[in-house]
């Protein structure tokens, strides 16, 4: 399995529009994060963890060939607000869309044109896929495990694919839920700052997530500018748990 990060900020991106603080301004690349996304290959099968705005961005610079499915962990824009530009993917067919009921009714709103019964040429075609978070679903063989999480009220879904997780905008992760994280090799889990945040974990709470889990190696996502300079910030995290960034590569 390869996942490639295209995206690890927050709903802003990093830098933020009209802010000049050290982290905005930095010259580092790993301080600019754009939305938070993952593309996972597994053999020819590739999987994409949300589509959000800067998805086309982030796409070209790939391997253009088919994405199998697209799994959202939610409804929020950032998640999804690059769904549009799948179209170029559908040359492969109908491109297969997995979320919970909320997060399918609303795209359904947002981009009413690719559900119509009379579509127009050139509209996503887009299968919609219902899940629930206590069922296993295939996806060319693969399986994957929906972790239900809350995202402050909203319940939303992680994903645990043989021993890689990826669980982003959590603030609370629901007892029963830990069982599916047993034995992980990579947890990929949500940090947006340093200071508490209402419906996000904050770098402190993260940290004792990462060590109830306790995966062999944890990845922190969806980083605002509030968290502080990647390199800063990296120096003094534990030896098995690193600040992600946009297009770091990782093989399990």
């Amino acid at each position: 399995m390869k996942v490639k990060f295209l995206g690890t900020g927050t709903s802003t991106g990093v830098p933020e529009i009209g802010c000049s603080c050290e982290v905005c301004t930095s010259d580092n690349i790993k301080d600019r994060r754009l939305r938070a996304s993952v593309l996972i290959s597994i053999n020819e099968t590739r999987l994409l963890i949300d589509c959000g705005p800067d998805f086309r961005q982030q796409i070209l610079p790939e391997q253009f060939s088919k994405i199998h499915a697209v799994l959202l962990t939610h409804e929020h824009y950032d998640h999804v607000g690059g769904m549009d530009d799948l179209r170029p993917f559908c040359r492969f067919g109908d491109v297969d869309i997995y979320g919970n009921r909320t997060t399918l009714n609303a795209l359904k709103d947002r981009i009413p044109y690719s559900f119509t019964e009379n579509k127009y040429p050139g509209v996503p075609l887009l299968n919609l896929h219902e899940i629930e978070s206590d069922d296993f679903f295939s996806i060319q063989g693969v399986n994957i495990l929906p972790v239900k999480l809350m995202h402050y009220k909203l319940p939303i879904l992680g994903y645990r694919i043989g021993n890689f997780a990826y669980l982003t905008d959590v603030k609370y992760i629901p007892e029963e839920e830990y069982d599916k994280l047993k034995d992980l090799d990579v947890l990929v889990i949500s940090a947006l700052r340093i200071g508490d945040h209402m419906s996000h974990l904050n770098l402190a709470q993260a940290l004792d997530e990462v060590k109830k889990i306790s995966p062999k190696q944890a990845y922190f996502i969806h980083m605002s500018h509030q968290m502080g300079l990647h390199d800063k910030v990296e120096r003094d995290l534990p030896e098995n748990v690193s600040l992600s960034y946009d297009g770091l590569d990782i093989e399990l």
